[in-house]
């Protein structure tokens, strides 16, 4: 059997997140019956992450193992598997790796972005949070410089989540302005349930003036979720980088 990683894309807005789920469509179900059919067996599938319902990736890893070398190796395979994939999710590259690289435990980091709109775009909807422009993008950016200051945020993480631990690395932070839109960007080597949302909420608090760099810092020291700020919609959220080590990939 030879283990393989699956770069993908996908919009999220029709689907209940990346994981399989009893109830629900995800991502991770759609693709695992697309390339069952193209495979002609069961292909269970191992992804980078968990993203939330609504949840876009622009960046997206996965493992399977398989001993189908003769489909896989097909330079039209990629294709005729975006041709059994609906609009939603796309496939661009297919890697050999080593027999035990794993999709989600040997990332060394993920990037997330968020899209904020300072004007109604009906092109953008499901894609990105609207809000007023009265923003001070200056503190904001003075906050993301205080999370570089602890390594425990679980009070940015989804209540009565099953994790061993809350902490994490930031790794970079920051929120850059371009016309009428506003992005935060933040990578970190691991990040809690719902957390990045849950920080944009908080953010977004400290730029309108309703709590300070001092308030953020009790906020993330008292470690309760319902001290910082809302979770913003989902839509705006985006995966949109995976970094991994270059050894695990075959040559």
């Amino acid at each position: 059997m030879q283990r393989y990683f699956l770069q993908i894309s996908y919009k999220g807005t029709r689907y209940h997140g990346w994981q399989v789920q009893a109830n629900a469509q995800s991502v991770q179900s759609v693709l695992d019956e697309a390339l069952g059919k193209l495979l002609r067996s069961s292909v269970p599938t191992i992804g980078c992450g968990r993203t939330d319902t609504g949840v876009h990736a622009k960046d997206f890893y996965l493992h399977f193992d398989s001993d189908n070398s003769a489909l896989l190796s097909d330079p039209d395979f990629i294709y005729h598997l975006n041709c059994v994939l609906p609009d939603d999710i796309a496939v661009h590259r297919l890697f050999k790796v080593i027999p035990d690289a794993h999709a989600r435990f040997d990332a060394l980091s993920r990037t997330y972005c968020y899209h904020i709109s300072f004007v109604k775009n009906p092109f953008l909807k499901d894609r990105a949070m609207v809000v007023r422009r009265n923003l001070d993008l200056e503190q904001m950016n003075k906050a993301c410089e205080v999370l570089f200051e602890y390594s425990d945020f679980g009070c940015f993480s989804k209540n009565l989540t099953q994790v061993k631990t809350n902490i994490c690395k930031i790794m970079e932070a920051g929120w850059k302005q371009s016309d009428d839109d506003l992005y935060f960007q933040i990578k970190a080597d691991r990040f809690l349930r719902n957390m990045v949302r849950a920080i944009v909420g908080t953010m977004l608090d400290i730029g309108k003036g309703k709590i300070s760099l001092d308030d953020l810092r009790r906020i993330i020291e008292e470690k309760k979720r319902s001290g910082a700020g809302i979770s913003v919609p989902a839509g705006g959220l985006y995966l949109i980088h995976v970094n991994y080590p270059s050894n695990i990939f075959e040559a």
